[in-house]
């Protein structure tokens, strides 16, 4: 419709031009004073132009640069317009699918390249009907993601998704890979991390082949696993599911194979946590060792249990007392989280924290036996499993307890961080945003100890 409207104008214009020159013509042609006013005309339209250009190059009086000019768009209303406001250049991952014939990836190229959008490296995953291409592309400041996701549209792209990136994306996919392969390969609990940063935003589930609490068991997944558009099903290295769910982006091939062979790296080196171990002295003057936990400490868990009092192990369990036993090979298995030990200089087990992967969030938990509360070792336990969580790009930590939990809500409060709180059926949910963790100018290390400081309060 615009370009007919503007078709018309053109002609219209061009044949006022036409009449205008015909009518020139005539008077100078045939009129007495024609050369005169011929020259007359020259001289004027020469001064204009050179005013024109002097007014130009004046300070202040240059031309003001408009959204077109720049590639930017007017945000409507409630738009977020913080990608326009940086005139930088902004790094984003874009994928989208292609027909698998020649020139049309050129296409997509050229479309990105028209938008002034460099690209930076790219990775293809061949389907059955056509190509997916994944970039991570760096466009001009001003360039908002709409006009990015249009021109690949008239480029023959299709189900596209973007969204913005940063400079760890930078590392090219084979050395990510083995970066993500080496990490699994050092720690058990790293396999759900290292899937989620491969695989980008989803959500990861971990069930066991026998749940605890007679829960209905999972089923039996194929050696091979199981691809399912937006889901895929892994068998876990213990005989249970790993379920890996994205529904906003259906999952390729190439994307399950490497899932697939991670699974794989961490089922052949089986069980394992790293063996380091901090000695810390408490302001009571004990000193304490705090170190990974799995279940090869599960027996000396359980005798932490019997030395707990019901209050105790009712406040971290929120049920009844005799079933907290059966949770203790779950909560000590690497496969579903990280846990801490707390240790006597006799070598008993006095405490333990939990941080547990739960789908797409994160779990806090604590148990500290009666004889050893209010000395400050819930408050060391938690700064570390948040800075764990810190490290693994968690968004945040949450804490199920009770309102009368009053050791629990002060070490949370101990952190520094922002807090929300909400009651659920009675009991209280706190959640920890981790975004407001110091990044480049302090290192997690050091936050660490500033929150093991200031956490000593105990959670019982």
């Amino acid at each position: 419709m615009h370009h007919w409207r503007r078709d018309v104008v053109e002609l219209a214009a061009l044949f006022t031009a036409v009449a205008a020159a015909d009518a020139v013509a005539n008077l100078v042609g045939h009129g007495p004073d024609g050369p005169a006013l011929l020259v007359i005309s020259a001289l004027v339209l020469a001064a204009t132009a050179g005013f024109h250009v002097w007014w130009a190059r004046r300070p202040g009086h240059a031309p003001p640069v408009t959204d077109t000019d720049t590639g930017a768009r007017q945000a409507g209303p409630g738009a977020d317009t913080s990608e326009t406001e940086d005139l930088g250049s902004t790094l984003w991952r874009l994928r989208t699918t292609v027909r698998d014939e020649p020139g049309s990836l050129a296409a997509l190229c050229a479309a990105l390249a028209g938008h002034r959008v460099d690209i930076l490296s790219l990775q293809t995953h061949p389907l059955a009907a056509g190509t997916v291409d994944e970039f991570l592309l760096r466009s001009p400041g001003a360039l908002i993601a709409g006009e990015i996701t249009r021109a690949v549209a008239l480029a023959g792209g299709t189900d596209t998704w973007i969204e913005r990136a940063d400079a760890h994306d930078l590392v090219d996919a084979p050395t990510r890979v083995l970066g993500l392969a080496t990490r699994t390969a050092l720690d058990a609990a790293e396999l759900p991390l290292a899937l989620r940063q491969l695989l980008g935003r989803c959500t990861i589930r971990s069930l066991p082949a026998h749940p605890v609490g007679g829960a209905r068991s999972p089923g039996t997944v194929p050696v091979e696993g199981a691809l399912e558009d937006t889901v895929m099903r892994l068998r876990a290295p213990e005989g249970g599911v790993i379920t890996v769910e994205r529904p906003y982006l259906p999952f390729t091939p190439t994307e399950f194979a490497r899932a697939r062979a991670l699974v794989e790296l961490d089922t052949r080196l089986g069980p394992r946590v790293p063996r380091g171990q901090d000695v810390i002295a408490l302001p009571a003057g004990n000193a304490i060792t705090v170190r990974r936990a799995d279940t090869d400490d599960l027996a000396a868990a359980k005798a932490m249990h019997e030395r707990c009092s019901a209050r105790t192990l009712g406040l971290r369990y929120h049920g009844p007392v005799k079933d907290a036993d059966r949770y203790l090979n779950h909560l000590l298995s690497p496969r579903f989280g990280r846990t801490l030990a707390v240790q006597s200089a006799s070598g008993r087990i006095v405490g333990l924290g939990h941080l547990l992967w739960d789908g797409d969030e994160t779990e806090v938990a604590l148990l500290v036996e009666d004889g050893w509360q209010r000395r400050g070792i819930g408050g060391e336990l938690l700064s570390r499993l948040v800075g764990m969580a810190v490290e693994a790009g968690c968004e945040s930590v949450y804490a199920v307890t009770q309102a009368s939990n009053t050791g629990m809500v002060a070490a949370m409060r101990g952190l520094g961080l922002p807090l929300d709180y909400q009651i659920e059926e009675g009991t209280l949910v706190i959640t920890a945003r981790l975004d407001a963790v110091p990044g480049d100018a302090v290192s997690a290390a050091g936050w660490l100890s500033r929150a093991g400081e200031s956490g000593n309060a105990e959670a019982p």
